[in-house]
């Protein structure tokens, strides 16, 4: 039986910052490329995948769709692309719309079809009777969500805006980008210089889907300015997308929390904006009042898009221990009749209609939970948090998709949890794992607190990965399973059976 999990693409692909969009029966993911091990953000040229509406198990590789140097901007490759959006245009052709890392304009390309390749088309820009012709560089361009909407009219929606100043890369991230030392110094400069967002920025565009007609203006407060209104402590951040529903629009991004993806409505598409919640957070801060991060958190980008009648939230999570590892996960969303969006939890099964086979081999890469004592905070860009939490870590081969994936450095009080399965007559539980000395490994149902229903002992250090089995007697039906480590040594957790 084929089943999809979370993350929703193979283990061995990295695509954050997640636009799903449905064309011609297929939907498309378009987002930025991290590597895993990466040491910054979107090192990668644009890859996209796609898979049927009516089947999302069956993900297929489109290819590259766009390289960091077809701009005329970064042909000398210095800079990394970021988050990017695609709509399908009056004219049938798909407009992907980009940014560079903190360089102050939008790229667009267009391409024929959705999954590309895609051309380089032009720089968002002014018309010469307004500011003067210039590129669009107020408030700072940055992650560029688009809506086509239903009148034909477009709208670019963006911005920036952290609640606190942000400290300045090292000089050695510009360095290692291929710049010269003045160069990198001129790059500092230029960003201690730029003025970001006071919250999300909406401006409409022309029909050539390029030219701004008129100003910007402010959509949604940050932080900074968001104190006494419906969004505070859920001010505008980043990660700008648009969706409309019947006649509503919906503005989702992510907040000045940055774990969590919220979203806005009003009944037009530039003005007017009401705080609605949040959807989901990466470390489900929140969900059912929870208030410890069951999962690394770290930035969030995404948006919801409806796939053959059901309704998804897309996001993405963090592993190797950093923030530039991301990769793109989902999970079904409910649009209630007042139209209001519950916050929903993580999940191990998201995109795959409702639990796991409670029989098989899963890889332990898929959990949802990931916790320890220590991960009580946000993750921040350019951190490592490999020493004091477990983290998911791939083993790179030559050929991709053989690659290794596996959770490192389980320790005392790691749990490692997995939701949900679809238990029948599930008698035992075999665990592939490298251990490093003593320690157990505790299977719990349903909760990380609740009586064990079986235990795997470590009593020496592996060579590498081997087999470890347990009794159990789960009950039939739906269940959480939760693996909790104790003890002096640690272990590398790679797979399980269900039998």
């Amino acid at each position: 039986m084929r089943q999809v999990f979370n993350p929703y693409l193979p283990l061995y692909e990295y695509i954050p910052d997640g636009e799903p969009r449905v064309f011609d029966g297929r939907v498309y993911i378009y987002g930025s490329h991290d590597f895993a091990g990466g040491e910054k953000y979107c090192m990668g040229d644009y890859v996209t995948w796609s898979a049927p509406v009516e089947d999302l198990t069956d993900w297929r590789y489109e290819g590259v769709i766009y390289k960091r140097t077809q701009d005329p901007s970064n042909a000398d490759n210095r800079m990394d692309l970021w988050a990017p959006d695609v709509v399908k245009g009056a004219d049938g052709r798909y407009y992907m719309y980009y940014c560079f890392s903190f360089n102050p304009e939008f790229g667009v390309a267009v391409s024929d079809s959705p999954a590309g390749p895609f051309s380089f088309y032009g720089h968002v820009k002014y018309p010469e009777d307004v500011m003067g012709g210039k590129e669009l560089q107020e408030n700072f361009p940055f992650d560029p969500g688009v809506l086509v909407d239903d009148d034909g009219r477009v709208f670019l929606y963006y911005g920036f805006s952290p609640a606190k100043p942000l400290p300045a890369p090292p000089l050695e991230t510009f360095l290692e980008m291929g710049m010269s030392r003045e160069e990198a110094q001129a790059q500092l400069q230029a960003i201690a210089n730029t003025k970001f967002s006071d919250g999300a920025f909406v401006v409409e565009l022309d029909k050539d889907m390029l030219t701004v007609k008129g100003e910007p203006h402010l959509m949604v407060p940050g932080e900074k300015i968001a104190v006494g209104t419906g969004y505070e402590g859920h001010g505008f951040f980043e990660a700008s997308s648009m969706r409309k529903i019947g006649d509503k629009y919906y503005f989702i991004y992510s907040s000045s929390v940055s774990h969590e993806l919220c979203y806005a409505t009003s009944d037009y598409p530039d003005k007017e904006f009401t705080y609605g919640g949040v959807i989901i957070s990466n470390g489900d801060i929140g969900y059912k009042g929870n208030v410890k991060p069951r999962a690394m958190m770290g930035n969030n980008h995404g948006s919801i898009i409806e796939i053959n009648n059901k309704w998804y939230i897309f996001y993405h999570r963090q592993t190797h221990g950093t923030e530039s590892s991301r990769q793109g996960c989902a999970e079904e969303i409910h649009v209630a009749e007042d139209g209001s969006i519950a916050q929903v939890e993580l999940t191990s099964c998201g995109l795959n209609g409702g639990a796991l086979a409670g029989k098989g081999t899963y890889s332990a890469a898929i959990a949802c939970n990931l916790m320890c004592k220590e991960n009580d905070k946000k993750i921040v860009y350019g951190q490592s948090l490999k020493d004091s939490q477990p983290y998911i870590f791939q083993k790179t081969a030559e050929k991709e998709e053989e690659s290794e994936q596996y959770i490192a450095n389980v320790f005392d009080g790691v749990v490692a949890g997995f939701k949900y399965f679809d238990c029948k007559d599930v008698k035992k539980i075999c665990v592939e794992a490298k251990s490093y000395g003593n320690g157990k490994l505790l299977i719990s149902l349903d909760s990380e607190d609740s009586a064990p229903a079986g235990e795997i002992s470590f009593a020496k250090a592996d060579d590498g990965f081997a087999w470890y089995e347990t009794s159990v007697d789960i009950p039939d039906g739906i269940h959480g399973l939760f693996f909790s480590f104790i003890g002096d040594g640690k272990i590398d957790f790679k797979s399980f059976i269900l039998e």
